[in-house]
Parts: structure tokens; sequence; C-alpha cells
């Protein structure tokens, strides 16, 4: 069944491309906005979450349908997709409530929505991937 839902409208690719541009004519580090460390760890706590990178084309074929679908507005396989993602877990970097919404990424032979999940920003292609339902993120490459 597929679900028609209202998600928020992220601009184009070249939108993004021209902040790039700008950002490193203007000299500040691009990379340093797109990545994000968990607070130091308490020596009790969990060892700190890091957010990677992924290529595009290293991610499943299925992610890739997920990502079109994003872009397109839809229609999403499960009625939760497009909803607020809170971040609770704090892996991804800090922003404003409604900010990150989430998406499943379906898994063959799962009889449920799996683990495998696409959180997407509001930037353009400000997308983080997971295949450990939360746990590690890795933010989408598009240029690889």
């Amino acid at each position: 069944m597929l679900v028609f839902m209202t998600t928020p409208q992220r601009p184009v690719r070249f939108a993004a491309l021209i902040a790039l541009t700008s950002t490193l004519l203007l000299g500040t580090p691009a990379v340093a906005a797109t990545h994000s460390v968990a607070a130091p760890a308490a020596a009790s706590a969990p060892a700190m979450k890091v957010v990677g990178d992924i290529c595009y084309s290293d991610l499943p074929s299925q992610a890739h349908d997920t990502i079109r679908l994003i872009d397109q507005g839809g229609p999403f396989p499960y009625p939760k997709d497009g909803t607020v993602f809170t971040n609770r877990e704090g892996v991804l970097p800090k922003q404003s409530s409604g900010y990150y919404h989430e998406y499943t990424v379906i898994t063959p032979g799962s009889p449920d929505r799996g683990a495998r999940r696409v959180v997407a920003g509001k930037k353009a292609h400000e997308d983080y991937y997971t295949g450990d339902h939360y746990r590690t993120f890795d933010l989408v490459d598009f240029s690889c």
C-alpha cells in the first residue's frame, strides 16, 4: 500500500551547490557544518557516537529508491514515513524540532519496516543513512 503524505519540500540540489560554493569563497570550512560528534562520554557512559560519510553509490539500492521518493515528495510505502525525527539519540547535528524527518529503507525479507532509514534534514540533500536503527548515521555524499 502506498501512502500519500505531505512532507516538507527541500530545495533542489543546485541550491546546495550554490551554498557550498559561496561558503568556500568566503573561506569558512564547509565540512564542519555537516558533521557532528556527540558530547564527550562520561566514564560509565557508552562510547561516543560519530556521524560518518557514505558515498551515494555505496548505499543499498533500496536507499536510492527512498531518496528518490523523498525528492519527489512521495508516495511512501509506510504510514510513518515523513514523520518528524526527534534526534533524541543526539547523534545528528542539533537542530530545532521538526528539522529532521525519517523514511524507511525497505529491507528485503523483513516482516516489518526493518532497521534501515534515511533521515533527511531541510537542506538540499542533507540525508543521513542508518542501517542499525539510529545507533550510527552516515551523511550521504552525492558526489561519489
